[in-house]
């Protein structure tokens, strides 16, 4: 019976949301503003997907992102549904 008692264990703790290691990036990396202006109603699923996985789902809303080659593919795909800026 001793044996099927489950050993409790410590939670495991959380890492703190910014790191040395986060912050010196983040401090010379090119930042991108990005606007849905087009409606994803009646679009392919795919793009659709795209403007989730950007952090977009509803008209007029903007997000900051790290210009970086991924996100840039991405904007490519929706092209046609959003305004691009540099962020300042």
């Amino acid at each position: 019976m001793a044996e099927d008692k489950k050993e409790k264990k410590a939670p495991a703790k959380k890492k703190p949301a910014t790191t040395k290691k986060t912050a010196a990036r983040n401090a010379n990396v090119k930042m991108i503003r990005v606007t849905q202006i087009g409606s994803p109603i009646g679009r392919k699923p795919d793009q659709r997907a795209t403007l989730v996985g950007l952090g977009l789902n509803k008209m007029h809303r903007t997000r900051e992102l790290e210009d970086t080659p991924s996100v840039r593919g991405m904007i490519s795909k929706v092209s046609h549904l959003l305004k691009v800026e540099d962020a300042a």
